[in-house]
């Protein structure tokens, strides 16, 4: 596998692992701003490359009453500021292919959800941008389908994708994590990464909005680099309990530099197999 360059950042092949973090949504500028350094200055210090995430829209809440952020203008402007002043890559998603263009003037990796990932259009438009596009498997596909959704943005001209396994549906408001999905996905050619937060909520789990069992979160990201993950996504939040999006699935951003040396540590071990 040849790996995917974020600006200055090889993803994949016998790449260093990538961390993606960030609050799940923007709740202000100062929050995402302080989480960014503090992952910056963590990350510098273990040698971990980081790619920055918060979203500026999130569109698939579960409730129309949920908190969906500052919207693509003041969101994206919020990014750039970070983007600019901490000098890091940054990513967040987009859920209708006109966004593509304005958000590709700002983001160094365009997102599309795991909700979204069979929508052709919208594929196509953000691989049109020529970005990097991380494309989340949904919940509902196998991870050999991937490869179809993989060809949607090889046919619009880019081969720059990324693959995220985010688990799978298991019952009513529950997902549960395949590992074999991340050799799987890796035939493709893309790297993989996975995202641990998301694959320990509970959609729907507290009715108006999602649960989530985020103690299981390092466990599984642990097991995802053992089984050959070329990154790990997760949201990151400095109070989980207050957090107005995915708090039950984030982890606190107190106890992140203790679980990147571990992850850190898995890699480096698996790496020589």
């Amino acid at each position: 596998m040849e790996p995917v360059y974020i600006n200055h950042i090889p993803v994949g092949g016998k790449s260093p692992f990538v961390l993606v973090a960030g609050p799940c949504v923007i709740e202000s500028r100062d929050m995402v701003m302080h989480v960014a350094r503090s992952l910056k200055e963590i990350t510098e210090r273990l040698e971990i490359p980081f790619i920055f995430k918060a979203s500026y829209d999130k569109a698939n809440r579960t409730s129309i009453s949920s908190f969906r952020g500052p919207g693509e203008k003041a969101g994206l402007a919020v990014l750039a500021e970070i983007r600019h002043e901490l000098e890091i890559p940054v990513v967040s998603d987009i859920h209708l292919p006109g966004q593509a263009a304005a958000a590709a003037e700002v983001l160094d990796v365009i997102q599309i959800p795991a909700f979204l990932c069979r929508q052709t259009d919208l594929i196509a438009a953000a691989a049109r941008t020529g970005k990097p596009v991380n494309i989340k498997k949904g919940q509902f596909l196998a991870p050999w389908d991937m490869a179809n959704v993989v060809e949607k943005a090889r046919d619009a001209g880019n081969a720059r994708v990324l693959l995220t396994e985010r688990g799978a549906s298991f019952g009513y408001n529950n997902l549960v994590a395949d590992m074999r999905s991340i050799p799987i996905m890796q035939e493709t050619g893309c790297p993989v990464i996975f995202d641990a937060t998301h694959s320990v909520q509970l959609p729907g789990g507290a009715g108006g909005t999602s649960a989530g069992q985020r103690q299981f979160a390092p466990l599984l990201a642990r097991a995802a680099l053992a089984a050959g993950a070329d990154g790990i996504f997760i949201e990151v939040h400095p109070d989980p309990d207050q957090a107005l999006s995915d708090g039950p699935n984030s982890i606190h951003l107190e106890t992140v530099e203790q679980m990147l040396m571990q992850f850190k540590a898995i890699h480096q071990t698996q790496a020589q197999f």
